[in-house]
C-alpha cells in the first residue's frame, strides 16, 4: 500500500492522532473515506465512459467497412448488369439491330 508499512502508518496516525485530537479524528477519518469513495466512484464513470465510446467507435468502425463492401458489391453487380442490357441490346440472337438500314424505319411518308 503505497510503500507504507506497519510502522510508518502507526506513526502517521499518531501524529494525526496528536495534531488533530481525538475528538475531530474519527469525523475526518469518516469524511475521507466518503471523499476517496467518491473520487473512486467519478474515476470508475470516467473509465466506463471511455470504454462506452471506445466500443461505440469500433461499431462505426465495422459498420463503415460492411457499408463499403455491399456498396462495393452493388457496384460489381450493376457493372455485370449494365453489361448484360448491352448485350440485350444487340438484338435476341446477338446481331445488332440497324434502323437506318433499309426497310422500315418507322417513318411514314405521305
Amino acid at each position: 500500500m503505497f510503500g507504507i508499512g506497519m510502522p510508518e502508518l502507526i506513526v502517521i496516525l499518531v501524529v494525526a492522532l496528536i495534531i488533530i485530537g481525538p475528538k475531530k479524528l474519527p469525523d475526518l477519518a469518516k469524511s475521507l473515506g466518503k471523499g476517496l469513495a467518491e473520487f473512486r466512484r467519478a474515476t470508475d464513470d470516467v473509465k466506463e465512459s471511455f470504454r462506452v465510446d471506445d466500443i461505440k467507435k469500433d461499431a462505426d468502425d465495422i459498420k463503415d467497412s460492411l457499408l463499403r463492401g455491399a456498396l462495393s458489391r452493388d457496384k460489381e453487380a450493376s457493372g455485370r448488369t449494365s453489361d448484360r442490357k448491352s448485350d440485350n441490346a444487340d438484338g435476341v440472337d446477338g446481331e445488332k439491330k440497324d434502323d437506318d438500314a433499309g426497310g422500315d424505319s418507322g417513318d411514314k411518308v405521305e
